[in-house]
């Protein structure tokens, strides 16, 4: 699969590549703008050329010497959008974990058809409060950032319940391992791995296990999450990516489709949920 932060890279190119229009449409040589702007020749070339991002200021000095003031505003808000497709995970959690909980609930309560795939964790919407807790903890030591843990599990749970509404749909795939990856206290997982099999009976979810040994028809990933088929988020070890360009959406959906297909649901998912608990001791 390509990079996910390719979509970040190629809003980069699309706004680098509005600028060069601008400029062009202007009569102006690179060398020319730059004189204009106050600028060495080479940073309008970089900018241009999508190696370097353009601050605020940089696409305001650079509308006005194209005497396109008007296109500032526009350029400026595609250039923050871009800002937020690629996170790393310290700069979000720089203040605590709570408000990462929070700042995308509207985003949950809009998506009508939600796809999670999770190769190392029970997914966020199926966490309990113990599980999350443990989880967001031990996040908070290995980024050594403010552990707000007990107030982000709250969050993250009272975020899950978006599960009960109705006119939604929900499909969420975790590989075998996860069951038995522990995240607090035998009670603490216990727990967890019991509310799985109350979760599994929501008429909006749709829970599927990929056992250990199934034949492989796609790879294991890096967690993801699609919202609808307008978004995919993408949790690497550093980073959230938000992909949206649209073809990189339709190979995410692609890929949880053969997912999909590799897993068991029904009776067959939850045994293989009681053989983990019963693991657990």
């Amino acid at each position: 699969m390509s990079s996910p932060s390719s979509s970040a890279q190629e809003a980069r190119r699309a706004i680098a590549t509005r600028l060069g229009h601008l400029r062009r449409d202007a009569s102006l040589t690179g060398r020319d703008l730059a004189i204009r702007c106050g600028w060495h020749p080479a940073k309008a070339s970089r900018i241009e050329n999508a190696r370097t991002r353009p601050s605020d200021d940089d696409i305001r000095a650079w509308c006005a010497a194209c005497g396109a003031e008007s296109e500032a505003a526009d350029l400026i808000a595609a250039s923050r959008d871009v800002d937020l497709m690629y996170r790393e995970w310290r700069e979000l959690q720089r203040t605590g974990m709570k408000r990462n909980q929070t700042s995308d609930v509207l985003l949950y309560q809009r998506t009508q058809h939600m796809r999670v795939y999770c190769s190392n964790v029970i997914p966020g919407l199926l966490q309990t409060q113990g599980y999350a807790e443990a989880l967001l903890g031990t996040i908070a030591d290995v980024f050594d950032t403010p552990n707000d843990a007990p107030e982000a599990a709250t969050a993250r749970v009272e975020r899950s319940k978006v599960l009960y509404d109705g006119s939604k749909r929900f499909a969420l795939l975790v590989e075998e391992d996860v069951l038995y990856f522990p995240f607090g206290d035998a009670e603490t997982m216990a727990g967890q791995l019991g509310y799985l099999m109350t979760a599994m009976s929501l008429p909006t979810v749709s829970l599927g296990v990929i056992p250990r040994g199934t034949p492989r028809r796609m790879w294991t990933l890096e967690g993801f999450l699609a919202f609808d088929d307008r978004r995919v988020q993408v949790e690497t070890l550093s980073a959230n990516i938000i992909v949206t360009r649209r073809a990189e959406i339709g190979l995410y959906l692609r890929a949880f489709e053969r997912l999909s297909k590799m897993a068991v649901y029904g009776a067959r998912a939850r045994a293989l949920i009681l053989e983990a608990t019963a693991a657990q001791g």
